[in-house]
């Protein structure tokens, strides 16, 4: 199994048949187009898992893959975690396309992910986004989706089923605004709760790091700053995944119609 260091390198190694079921649905709707290369499956669980195998064998005529019988040995050496029940996809780029006004749907909602500092983190919080209903995730260039497996993994398959753009954060609030977009920051410094403030689409909201937040020069373009509320007097940030779920959940409510 790979050292947890390797968490950070690139990598398009995807673990486990969620992963790779995400990576062929997300081809199938037409929301990415990643190859995959080969599928390796551990022999020693083939017969546990005649089924999946007998798909992967279908998926392999229909998309061109290699499909591979190997050992635990070999799946050990390309993994980083151990829930991948013995198969794993090698891959490659997903690109993901730069922000224009033509991709933004007239009365979304979509999410700006910056900041955040590990891909685990980044893919639960992309998993949140895209469970609460996202239209989109706007990602800095900068940002992790270079380690896709790891990302895939952690996102349960969110990263590959969501609609990916790149931009500059000031930049996409611009094109936000410009398509009548009310621009909303997560923050606690001059912010309002954000159960007192219509988070109704179109919104396009920012999701800063917890520790570096969002940067005074995008704060001033926002149009409002809201804040989780919490139970208790507690000095802390939450995390970006947590403070991304709760706010991503909270425009789902606002939005539910009748």
């Amino acid at each position: 199994m790979k050292n947890e260091s390797e968490k950070y390198l690139p990598s398009n190694v995807f673990e486990g048949l969620t992963s790779i079921r995400a990576i062929i649905k997300a081809r199938e709707r037409g929301i990415s187009d990643r190859e995959i290369y080969e599928v390796l499956y551990d022999a020693s669980r083939s017969e546990k898992c005649r089924r999946e195998v007998s798909w992967l064998g279908r998926m392999r005529e229909k998309y061109g893959f290699e499909l591979t019988k190997t050992d635990s040995d070999r799946i050990s050496d390309l993994t980083l975690g151990t829930s991948h029940g013995g198969f794993v996809a090698l891959c490659g780029e997903r690109p993901v396309p730069e922000l224009t006004a033509r991709d933004i749907a007239e009365n979304g909602f979509y999410i700006l992910l910056d900041g955040i500092e590990d891909p685990y983190n980044f893919g639960s919080a992309v998993r949140s986004a895209y469970a609460a209903g996202a239209d989109g995730i706007i990602l800095p260039p900068r940002n992790w989706m270079s380690a896709a497996g790891i990302v895939c993994r952690s996102s349960a398959g969110a990263s590959e089923l969501a609609p990916l753009f790149s931009a500059d954060p000031s930049f996409a609030i611009d094109i936000f605004r410009s398509r009548g977009y009310k621009i909303v920051a997560a923050a606690k410094e001059k912010a309002v709760s954000m159960y007192d403030v219509s988070l109704r689409t179109p919104v396009f909201v920012m999701i800063g790091g917890e520790m570096r937040g969002i940067s005074k020069k995008l704060m001033a373009k926002t149009d409002v700053t809201v804040r989780i509320d919490y139970g208790r007097d507690f000095p802390a940030a939450l995390s970006a995944q947590s403070s991304a779920a709760v706010i991503a959940f909270e425009v789902y409510r606002q939005n539910l119609t009748d």
